[in-house]
Parts: structure tokens; sequence; C-alpha cells
């Protein structure tokens, strides 16, 4: 029979977890169901220089500790709401590369990851030189955005598989709120193992705050944006390899994504210019999600491509076979005792640290050459 322990948390708190006799937690047939598949198909093998893995994470308020006067930040400070510290902070930055590690597999890290809610440049700084990232020699693109939080997008890679060209920070506003102020849309471009050249986007689209219809032109106005640097990379390059990666705060069948920006759902009979969602079929499926919201699971964070990384050529970038995936390890859940069933396990819940790694799932996909017949 499961029993009940408390499990010591930081600062003395505490916090139950169903565990069997053997100090593991207990999973139902249905959650077992759940971690199934999540871990489906997940190659954990070597990439042996053959090609790159590409990952993107919302890491949920990975702040400092320290005050910026021009920024909101202060939920986030030793004497904040939060009650946030330098051992939480290196708790957090801990936990995101236990799981950029897992996520890699045997290869290490994935060479490309993509990051949202990240305070400033400082925090993917102490990421990558602060934990074992530091032996990978990550480089960082990062620009400040307007954001009133001050929560940003970001982008670390591996300069032996991925050679920086440029990058620029797509500033987003709106007509019908000039005053308000959100994340940019980062855009980075350079070349695959001094091959191929990738055109990235990490998004972090407005959020849902007010009701999804309400709230849909912000993200609207975020995937015209996109779509017309897209349309100006394309008009130079009809067959650009393009990714665009992050939290949309949309699903796939939504305005913003299948009409605006125009990721479609069929890989079959995509046209040169067109985007593929990958995340289409995946959010079609009730039981599965990156993000998990008053019971049900949703697919928030998506992973699209150019038509060109769709199609099978030799000695040319194109997306594994195997699609982009969720990344549901059974280290990032745990049980949701008010919705049954799992959910991510968060830093807080609440005002209460519960030392968790996000809201959210990693999402990644591998972008290969097919070897010469």
């Amino acid at each position: 029979m499961p029993i009940m322990v408390i499990a010591q948390i930081e600062d003395d708190e505490t916090e139950e977890t169903d565990t069997s006799s053997t100090g593991q937690t207990v999973f139902s047939a249905a959650d077992e169901e759940l971690l199934n598949l999540g871990m489906k198909d997940f190659d954990d093998r070597s990439r042996n220089y053959n090609g790159i893995r590409v990952s993107f994470y919302n890491v949920e308020n990975l702040f400092d500790t320290e005050d910026d006067s021009t920024i909101m930040d202060e939920e986030f400070l030793p004497r904040g709401m939060k009650g946030w510290s330098y051992t939480r902070y290196k708790q957090k930055l801990s936990n995101i590369y236990k799981t950029m590690t897992a996520v890699g597999g045997w290869a290490g890290p994935p060479e490309i990851i993509g990051f949202c809610e990240i305070e400033n440049r400082k925090v993917l700084y102490d990421l990558t030189t602060k934990t074992p990232f530091l032996k990978y020699d990550y480089k960082i693109v990062h620009e400040d955005s307007p954001d009133a939080r001050g929560i940003d997008v970001g982008l670390i890679y591996r300069p032996s598989s991925f050679q920086y060209i440029s990058h620029k920070a797509l500033r987003l506003t709106f007509d019908f709120d000039t005053s308000a102020k959100t994340r940019d849309i980062l855009y980075v471009c350079g070349k695959v193992n001094k091959k191929d050249t990738l055109h990235i986007f990490i998004n972090h689209w407005p959020s849902r705050r007010g009701g999804q219809a309400a709230s849909e032109p912000r993200r609207i106005a975020a995937a015209k944006l996109v779509r017309s640097k897209i349309d100006s990379i394309q008009q130079l390059s009809p067959d650009a390899n393009i990714i665009l990666m992050g939290d949309f705060n949309d699903h796939a069948e939504d305005k913003s994504l299948y009409q605006t920006l125009g990721a479609k759902h069929d890989k079959v009979n995509l046209s040169q210019k067109d985007l593929y969602n990958y995340m289409y079929d995946i959010g079609k499926n009730w039981k599965m999600g990156s993000h998990k919201y008053q019971g049900h699971w949703g697919t928030l964070d998506h992973v699209i491509v150019s038509a060109s990384l769709t199609k099978k050529t030799s000695d040319k970038l194109v997306a594994s076979e195997t699609g982009a995936k969720i990344f549901a390890a059974r280290f990032l859940l745990e049980q949701d005792k008010k919705y049954m069933g799992l959910q991510p396990y968060r830093t807080y819940a609440g005002p209460k640290f519960i030392g968790g790694f996000s809201d959210h799932l990693p999402v990644y996909i591998d972008l290969i050459y097919q070897e010469k017949k």
C-alpha cells in the first residue's frame, strides 16, 4: 500500500508525496500511459555530428536575486512575496541543466536551446557558466525586451555545431494599444555544422489574460510580425531552412498560427514557402500536452518548420522522421491532486516554494543530414 511521507524541502518547507514502501512515487495505470506517451520514440543516442537537437523550454520565471529598478521584479527578490533566494536560484539553474541534459541524451544537452520567461542576459550567463553546462562552451544570444515584468526570450548554442551569423530582436507593437509593451521575438541566423544556413525564431507571444478571444488580436499581431520576416527571408531564398519555437499561447488550430502565420497541419501537400506545425497531431491527443491549465492538457509550445526541412534530400539538413516531441520525463511531472492525473512539476505552487522545474514541458526536434545512397 502507498504511504504518506513528508519530503524535506529547502527552508524547512514540506510537501506531501504519495510513495510506495520503496520511496518511489506511485503512478496510476493512466498516469503510466501518459508517461509512456510522453517518452514515445525518444532517441537518446549520440548524434555523431550528423545533425543537431534543437529544443525550447519555458522555464517559468527564471529571475536572479538582484533588484532591477527598471522592471517589476519585486516578487522575485529575497524580501519579495516569493521569498526568492540565491539558494533557490541556484537550484532553479541546476534543474534547467538537469532537464536539458535529459532532453539531449547521450550526445549531451541539445546543440541549440531556446528559452522564455528569463529575466535578463545574466541568468543565461549564470546558467551556462555556473552549472555543468560550462563544459559545453555555450554561447548566448539575448536582447532586453520592453516587457513590464522584464521577462525575455533567449537562445544558447554550442559553437562546435552551430556557427552564429547574426541576430535581431523583432519589436512587437500594437496599433490598437500603443502603450502596451511585451516580449520581443528573437531571430537568429547561423550555419549547422558549417554547412546549411538555419533561420531560428524564438517566441513568447502575448498571454491569454482577459480570455482567448479578447487577447487574440495581440497574438495575431505577433504572427503578422513573424510572417513578414519569414516572407523577406523566403523572397531571397525560397528554400530557406526556418524553424520557429516557443510558447505561442495559442493552439495549432487557432487563427494566429493557422491562418495568419500559415502553419499547416498536413505535411504531405506543402508548397515551397509553406510552414508545417508538428504539434497539431500531438495537440489533438487530450492525454498529452506541454502545459496543463485547470485540469486540461494543452499544447501552447510549438515547433514549426519551413517546408524545405520536411523534404527528404541527401546531404541536406532535414527534420528527422520522428518529428517534434514534447519531453514528458517522469521527473518533470507530479500528481495533480485537484484535477487528477499528472501535471508539470513547477517551482512554486502559488506563493509556496516546492522546488520543481516549470509549469511547461520542453519540446524538441532533431535536424539531421540524410546519408547519400
